[in-house]
């Protein structure tokens, strides 16, 4: 039976303050707040959050990586060093659910904000800490660095062509990936919350996700003992399951079980090919890479994109054309499935975003808010959170707001 959508979404009541910078961490907060949470984002008075500057491109006043991880949160700029910053923050955290930091450990012990302190205060708050290598381990003082933990985690050596350097990812992925691990894990104490009455401090690093994320691929060197090569574009444990050249432009080709290779062999015209024993199974198949892929590279470059997709769907063996994001974002699908949404800045001109990809039926999710100004909010966050009736004016000018 159709659900009546709660008027709020599943983390409404939820109070986050997000005293993160970069990626990893406002991530994760981008993404506890599209669940309906309310993110404070605290940044430092005058400086903020460094990706502001990252750019161009810009949108106004902000960047593009600004914008694409700090939608649905409020302003609070807050300088920690200050002893009343330092004060009015722990009243922050009083009165929240959770704190997502990535400062240095060094400098939490010297304000007085490590885990352990912070929940001696708020017995209920969740702590979740991000950084590069964790707080235990010979590399726990290390700066961490998404392209040096993608180096150092073993994902460059596994990407990038085969014969060529290793290479990054396009995107600050490690970083990405331990955002959605600090979520998983953030949802996890909140739900556990419920029943024990306590808090936790969750110590999250950027090389164990990196790791974790690895899968198939670092399962493989601990089954076998042997190194993984680069496969390029190329599948490990599959084939064919890569990229190929059409006639005019790229295709995957994904050819994940014995049954869609025999129909592919159909599909393309060379039944032979299906009834070829050095073939006829994936481990064969993977055995036999060397001879086969070119076989396949030649038989692929023979037709158009076009044509490929119609006998592919035609005899229902999974591909896809390699779109660039005009292609994306220009596709049926795309717009169907909300992937770029527009706001108003604050001069009320149209900026698109990337958009949630939740969508949950029976409840009403935030509608998506640009990230704030730097420090936009925080006169309504001290009134309204904590009733503080300081002179604010005072706090503005020496610095503490």
């Amino acid at each position: 039976m159709p659900l009546t959508p709660d008027a709020v979404g599943p983390l409404a009541g939820v109070r986050v303050l997000d005293a993160s910078r970069v990626l990893a961490g406002p991530f994760c907060g981008q993404m506890l707040g599209d669940l309906g949470a309310e993110v404070i984002k605290m940044e430092r008075p005058g400086q903020g959050d460094e990706t502001r500057t990252w750019g161009p491109p810009f949108a106004g006043d902000l960047s593009a990586y600004y914008l694409s991880c700090n939608r649905n949160k409020k302003g609070l700029t807050l300088d920690l060093s200050k002893p009343e910053g330092l004060e009015i923050f722990h009243q922050l955290l009083d009165e929240s659910d959770v704190l997502l930091e990535n400062f240095r450990s060094a400098s939490a012990d010297k304000l007085g904000l490590s885990p352990a302190k912070l929940l001696a205060r708020n017995p209920r708050l969740i702590v979740c800490s991000i950084s590069g290598f964790g707080r235990t381990g010979p590399w726990s003082d290390l700066p961490g660095y998404d392209f040096a933990i993608q180096g150092l985690s073993g994902l460059m050596s596994i990407t990038g062509p085969a014969e060529g350097p290793p290479s990054k990812v396009g995107v600050a992925v490690t970083d990405v990936l331990t955002g959605l691990y600090a979520g998983v894990a953030v949802l996890a104490c909140l739900h556990a919350r419920v029943s024990t009455g306590h808090g936790y401090a969750i110590d999250l690093a950027l090389l164990d996700c990196a790791v974790a994320a690895q899968v198939n691929v670092a399962q493989a060197y601990l089954t076998s003992g042997q190194v993984p090569p680069r496969q390029g574009n190329a599948h490990l444990q599959i084939v064919p399951y890569q990229t190929f050249q059409t006639a005019d432009h790229w295709l995957i080709l994904a050819v994940g079980n014995d049954g869609q290779w025999q129909r592919f062999c159909q599909a393309a015209g060379r039944s032979e090919l299906a009834e070829e024993p050095r073939y006829s199974t994936n481990t064969q198949r993977v055995q036999n890479r060397a001879t086969l892929v070119p076989i396949v590279s030649e038989i692929v470059r023979s037709l158009s994109l076009g044509e490929w997709q119609k006998r592919l769907t035609d005899a229902e063996v999974p591909h896809a054309p390699v779109w660039n994001y005009e292609q994306l974002f220009a596709s049926p699908q795309a717009v169907a499935r909300g992937l770029k949404v527009t706001v108003r800045d604050h001069e009320g001109k149209p900026v698109d975003l990337v958009g949630s990809p939740f969508r949950i039926e029976g409840c009403t999710l935030p509608q998506p808010k640009l990230p704030p100004k730097l420090g936009g909010d925080t006169v309504e966050i001290l009134w309204d959170t904590l009733a503080l009736d300081t002179d604010l004016a005072r706090l503005q000018d020496s610095g503490v707001i």
